[in-house]
């Protein structure tokens, strides 16, 4: 192709993805799903008769960024939150949907064997991050979009370690401990990598004033993350989604409105150009596919019977793994209930008191103290662990199911009446006065914990929100890409790919075309009163946050009414350090998550567009 088809191609596709994703939603239709389409139809023309995508130009080149970037936006909390259900659907439920297709495969693909079968499974089972924006368009719960959002993001490592387990199982003999090892290894390291480049990167962006090369240094990172943990052995994709976690987090602190407004919109530009792109190629590639299968006489139609037994075994196995997670989750959030006294009374406790009684009284009443208490009581656990810095006293009496005190077992009443016996002078005191820095974080993750409480009381999870977590778990571009990286000498390969493809355009269309219609027809009715109520109270509690901040920065010591250039220069200094000490104060309550997590980020982009707005008058001043 010259270079003149090709500009033209490049021109062509970008007007595709834009007029997508501006008619689809008059047309009551998911942008993916018309690009898609569109691909397939372009597939038909002769320029495209025969076009071949580099897998590895998806997994390593379009999976990163795009990875990379939700995890940015994600908010931080939320994923904190809800990271025991996401740890679960990412790596528990994709192992469990590999070995339940591997059985599967085998049993209706002749002589392709357990170990090709698994392959195929672990290239089935991930979620999609592309393919679950189509899920944010809808009403479903903030928690399931955390739970989808954080499943898509992570399930790729497993998978991906899967597939290579399988492939190498095929050849050798099998280890389970050594694909354990394998899948620690990988994420370990990814985690470490992405952890270093994070914090890298805000290093160095903190420093470039320039928004334009700022945001240039930040299209580089996911890369910088990905290219040396794919390098080592480890997953690419989980290194930049840490990275990009990191950066997500701490961006507001480190680096200036302007340098985060230039990264967020040139950003969402990209989002979007690298979604449309995935799923315009996808459809350009499913004609090739089918003629290669027709070629070796395998037969489409018993390829597209098994795709349709295959995305219904996915649908069924999420749904059997969803039910149960959902009563564990509801089991706890009714533990979190009851406690929520305890714990706000202690939290009420260091608002007028300070936190040394509490801190005392936690330290005395051992593993039934707060700490374990917070610890069990919300649905993800909420940490208000015991600082280390105390020494732990000898044991105390536990609390039994009914709230009676339990004898301690036999070895510590001897132990207790031993030291009993001793005089005042022979015994060792069993703690140490706390610092102040052990003092705030016990306050923080006191009040962090009581939070969490709240948050997944006001939003519980119910049989709709099961339903939207199993329909929702939509496939795309990763099983795409992935199925074209099994290796040439795979069993029945076109056959394979061809399964691959079909699922997932399936899934896409199926799942994807009528998830906005079924959530909506599950959706219990909103009051919309109590849910402007509830905003209007979450905003005014916010402002009185701002308010109590700002008012706590000391005034400029030249006259605000004299009209000089040092006058100016000081009220815009004052200005812009009230801004900064209200950002603070609102990342501090983000982080202990005092606040739902939209509510807050209007806030921090009032106080961003405040801010650019003070700087840039500022410029015209001098």
């Amino acid at each position: 192709m010259e270079v003149t088809e090709l500009l033209a191609v490049l021109m062509t596709a970008l007007l595709v993805i834009a007029a997508a994703t501006l008619v689809g939603p008059r047309l009551r239709v998911a942008a993916p799903l018309l690009l898609v389409a569109i691909g397939v139809g372009a597939s038909f023309l002769p320029a495209f008769a025969a076009v071949e995508i580099d897998p590895e130009l998806i997994l390593a080149g379009v999976l990163p960024p795009l990875l990379y970037s939700s995890a940015v936006s994600m908010p931080a909390m939320n994923f904190r939150r809800e990271f025991g259900a996401i740890s679960g659907l990412s790596v528990v439920l994709v192992v469990a949907s590999a070995l339940v297709l591997g059985v599967f495969f085998m049993l209706v693909l002749p002589d392709l064997g357990f170990a090709w079968g698994v392959a195929l499974g672990a290239v089935i089972s991930p979620t999609d991050a592309v393919a679950t924006s189509i899920v944010r368009q809808t009403s479903v719960s903030k928690r399931v979009v955390a739970m989808l959002d954080g499943e898509s993001l992570l399930n790729d490592a497993t998978a991906l370690v899967l597939l290579r387990t399988a492939i190498v199982a095929t050849a050798a003999s099998f280890s389970v401990w050594g694909a354990v090892g394998t899948f620690a290894y990988s994420v370990v390291v990814a985690l470490v990598i992405g952890l270093v480049v994070g914090a890298a990167n805000l290093a160095l962006r903190r420093r470039v004033t320039d928004s334009t090369v700022n945001t240039v240094i930040s299209f580089a990172v996911p890369f910088v993350a990905s290219l040396p943990a794919s390098a080592v052995g480890a997953s690419g994709l989980v290194a930049a989604v840490v990275a990009g976690l990191v950066t997500g987090v701490r961006a507001p602190r480190e680096l200036s409105p302007q340098n985060r407004l230039s990264d967020s919109q040139n950003w969402r530009t990209v989002e979007l150009v690298l979604e449309g792109a995935v799923f315009l190629t996808m459809g350009l590639q499913i004609r090739s596919i089918v003629v290669d299968v027709q070629e070796d006489h395998a037969g489409v139609a018993p390829a597209l019977l098994i795709a349709v037994g295959a995305l219904v075994l996915t649908i069924v196995v999420r749904a059997a793994y969803v039910a149960p997670l959902l009563r564990v989750l509801s089991a706890r959030a009714r533990h979190a209930e009851a406690m929520q006294p305890r714990v706000q009374s202690m939290h009420e406790q260091i608002r007028t008191e300070g936190a040394v009684g509490p801190f005392a009284e936690m330290n005395r009443r051992g593993r039934s103290g707060p700490s374990q208490l917070a610890a069990e009581a919300g649905p993800e656990g909420v940490a208000v662990p015991a600082p280390a810095e105390v020494a732990s006293p000898s044991p105390s009496p536990r609390l039994g199911s009914g709230g009676s005190r339990t004898a301690p077992p036999r070895a510590s009443r001897t132990r207790s009446r031993r030291t009993s016996s001793r005089t005042p002078s022979q015994r060792t005191p069993s703690r140490r006065t706390p610092s102040q820095r052990t003092l705030d974080q016990f306050t923080r993750r006191v009040t962090q914990g009581l939070a969490d409480i709240e948050y997944f009381l006001r939003q519980p999870l119910g049989w709709r929100d099961g339903t939207a977590v199993v329909w929702a778990g939509m496939r795309g571009a990763v099983t795409v890409a992935a199925a074209q990286t099994l290796p040439e000498d795979t069993p029945q390969r076109p056959v394979l790919v061809l399964i691959a493809f079909a699922v997932a355009a399936l899934s896409l269309l199926v799942q994807g075309g009528t998830v906005g219609p079924l959530l909506k027809r599950l959706s219990p009715p909103v009051d919309e009163a109590e849910l402007h109520e509830r905003n209007e109270s979450e905003r005014t509690r916010i402002f009185e946050l701002m308010r109590a901040s700002g008012d706590a920065v000391p005034a400029p010591e030249a006259p605000v009414l004299e009209r000089s250039k040092e006058a100016f220069d000081a009220s815009v200094a004052h200005t812009l350090a009230m801004l900064a000490a209200q950002r603070s104060a609102l990342l501090d309550a983000r982080d202990n998550g005092l606040f739902d997590a939209d509510v807050l980020a209007d806030a921090l982009a009032n106080l961003d567009a405040s801010e650019i707005a003070i700087v840039l008058r500022g410029r015209l001043a001098d």
